[in-house]
C-alpha cells in the first residue's frame, strides 16, 4: 500500500506528462514522443491510484483491469485507421457511463453513511470513499451533491450521445439528421424537468431523483446528436470529446482525485478548443451545429451546368508529365480505400521526377481532426510538403494540376458562389483555380453530406472514376 505522499508525487509527474502529450501533438514530427508521453502518464496515474491508500478489493478490481486491458488491445489492433473515428467515439460513451455509475454511487454510500450517523453507530468502520464522506461537514456534503448531480447528467448526454455518433460514423444511424415532433422543444423541457429534479435532489427527495434526472439526460444525448447531421460528425467528436472530460473533472471532485479532476479540465478544454476551431473551419457556428443538421438550405440550389467528363490512367499520366507542380487534396474516400500507400508512392516517383508536391489539408478533412495527417504520417509522407488550408490556399492559381482523392465538400465551390447553398461560405480549398483538376471518386454521387459539387462539371476537372487505391496503382505504372 502506498502512502498518500507518493500518490500525490505520482499525480503531479502524471499530469506534468499529460500536458507534455498534448503540447507535442500539435507537432507531427514531436507527435509519437507525445503519445509516449502520454502512456507512461496514465501507466503511472493506474499504478499509484489503484495501490494508493483507502483502496481495497483487489481480488475482484485487478482481475478487471487485466480483461479490460486485454479488450483494448484486442480491438485497437483489428480497427483500422478509417474506423478510428467511431472508436474515439465508442471510448467517450464508456467515460460518460462511468461518470453516471460513479455518480449513483457516490450518491449510494453518501446516504449509507448518513443512514449510520442517524443511527448513531461508530464511522470509524468505513473505508475507502464512504471514510472520506464520513469525514466531510454539511457544506461539504451539498458540494458533494452538486457534483454527482453534474457528473450524472454530463455522463448521461455524453453516454448517448456518444453511441449515436458511434453509429453514423460507422453507418449503423442514418448519417441524415432526424428528431421527434416538437423537435428542440423536447430537449429543452428535459433539460428543465433535469433543473427541477436536481433541485429535488439537493432538498433531500431522494436517489430516485438522480434515476429520473440519468434517464431524462440519456434522451437529451440520444435526440439532440439523432439531429445533427453527418457532415457535423467530425465537430460532434470533438464535442463530446470535451463532455467526456467534463464529466471527468466531475467524477475526481466526487472522489477527491487531483489527478481526475486536472486530467478530465485538459480533456474538456482541448475539445472545447478543437471544437471552436472546426466550427470556423467550416463558417459554422458552435450553437448551430447543436440546433441542427449541417447547414440547412437557404432557398433553391444553383443548377449544375455542363456534364462530368472522365479521364483514363494514361490522360492522367500525360498531364502529371506535364506539369511542374502538383497538389493532392486527401479525403475520407483515400482512408477508405486505404490508398495513403500508393498515394505515397506516387509522391516519391513525381518528386524524383523534380516535379514539386505538396499535400492540401482541410481542417475537417476525413472524419476525425488530424485524420489526413495520421493517415500520411502512416504512409511515410515527408511533414515538411504537408500544409494546412490557410497555408496552400493562395498557390492553387499557379499549380499545374491537383489531384483531389475521395473529397467532396471541402473542395466544393459552391461554398463562394452559391448562397443558396447548405455550405454557403465555408471556407474551402480552392482546387477549381488550378490549370487541371484531377478527381478520384468512385463513381458520380455526393458527398457524405448528400451536397452537389460544381467541381465536377467544370472545364478543367476530370473525373477519375474508381477505387482510389485500385486508381492509384494503375496510374504509377505509366509514370516509370
Amino acid at each position: 500500500m502506498l502512502t498518500q505522499g507518493f500518490v500525490s508525487a505520482a499525480s503531479i509527474a502524471a499530469s506534468v506528462l499529460f500536458i507534455l502529450s498534448l503540447g507535442g501533438l500539435s507537432n507531427q514530427e514531436k507527435a509519437k514522443r507525445a503519445v509516449w508521453y502520454g502512456i507512461v502518464g496514465m501507466a503511472v496515474a493506474v499504478v499509484f491510484v489503484t495501490f494508493g491508500p483507502g483502496i481495497g478489493g483487489y481480488w475482484w478490481m485487478l482481475p478487471m483491469m487485466a480483461v479490460g486491458a486485454v479488450i483494448g488491445a484486442v480491438v485497437a489492433k483489428r480497427v483500422d485507421m478509417t474506423e478510428m473515428p467511431q472508436l474515439v467515439a465508442a471510448l467517450h460513451s464508456f467515460v460518460g457511463l462511468a461518470a453516471v455509475f460513479v455518480g449513483w454511487n457516490a450518491d449510494l454510500e453518501r446516504l449509507r453513511v448518513a443512514a449510520a450517523q442517524a443511527a448513531g453507530a461508530s464511522m470509524e468502520g468505513f473505508s475507502a470513499f464512504a471514510a472520506k464522506v464520513a469525514e466531510k461537514n454539511a457544506a461539504e456534503l451539498t458540494f458533494l451533491q452538486i457534483e454527482v448531480v453534474l457528473g450524472v447528467f454530463i455522463g448521461a448526454v455524453t453516454f448517448t450521445g456518444s453511441v449515436v455518433a458511434f453509429g453514423k460514423l460507422a453507418g449503423k444511424v442514418d448519417g441524415k439528421a432526424w428528431q421527434l415532433p416538437g423537435g428542440h422543444m423536447l430537449n429543452a423541457a428535459a433539460a428543465v424537468l433535469c433543473v427541477i429534479l436536481a433541485a429535488l435532489y439537493l432538498s433531500g427527495a431522494g436517489f430516485w431523483t438522480l434515476l429520473l434526472l440519468a434517464a431524462l439526460a440519456f434522451f437529451i444525448g440520444w435526440h439532440l446528436i439523432m439531429g445533427i447531421g453527418g457532415a457535423d460528425m467530425p465537430v460532434v467528436v470533438s464535442m463530446l470529446n470535451s463532455y467526456s472530460g467534463w464529466a471527468a473533472a466531475a467524477i475526481g471532485f466526487t472522489l477527491s482525485n487531483d489527478l481526475l479532476i486536472v486530467t478530465g479540465a485538459l480533456v474538456g478544454s482541448s475539445g472545447a478548443i478543437l471544437s471552436y476551431i472546426m466550427c470556423k473551419a467550416m463558417n459554422r457556428k458552435f450553437i448551430n451545429v447543436i440546433l441542427g443538421g449541417f447547414g440547412g438550405p437557404q432557398g433553391a440550389a444553383a443548377e449544375m451546368e455542363g456534364e462530368q467528363t472522365a479521364i483514363d490512367a494514361d490522360g492522367v499520366a500525360s498531364l502529371l508529365d506535364d506539369a511542374d507542380s502538383v497538389i493532392i487534396v486527401p479525403g475520407y474516400g483515400m482512408a477508405v480505400a486505404q490508398a495513403q500507400q500508393s498515394v505515397s508512392e506516387l509522391t516519391r516517383k513525381l518528386r524524383a521526377k523534380g516535379k514539386e508536391v505538396r499535400f492540401g489539408i482541410h481542417p475537417v478533412a476525413g472524419r476525425l481532426p488530424g485524420h489526413m495527417n495520421v493517415l500520411l504520417a502512416e504512409a511515410k509522407v515527408p511533414y515538411d510538403i504537408v500544409l494546412e488550408m490557410d497555408e496552400i490556399n493562395d498557390d492553387f492559381p499557379e499549380t499545374d494540376v491537383v489531384i483531389v482523392i475521395g473529397s467532396n465538400d471541402i473542395v466544393n465551390p459552391a461554398a463562394q458562389e452559391d448562397p443558396n447553398s447548405p455550405i454557403a461560405g465555408m471556407p474551402v480549398l480552392e482546387v477549381w483555380k488550378a490549370k487541371h483538376v484531377i478527381v478520384s471518386k468512385r463513381g458520380q454521387g455526393t458527398g457524405y453530406s448528400g451536397i452537389e459539387n460544381p467541381l465536377f462539371f467544370k472545364e478543367n476537372a476530370r473525373m477519375f472514376y474508381g477505387d482510389a487505391k485500385s486508381s492509384i496503382d494503375s496510374l504509377l505504372g505509366k509514370l516509370d
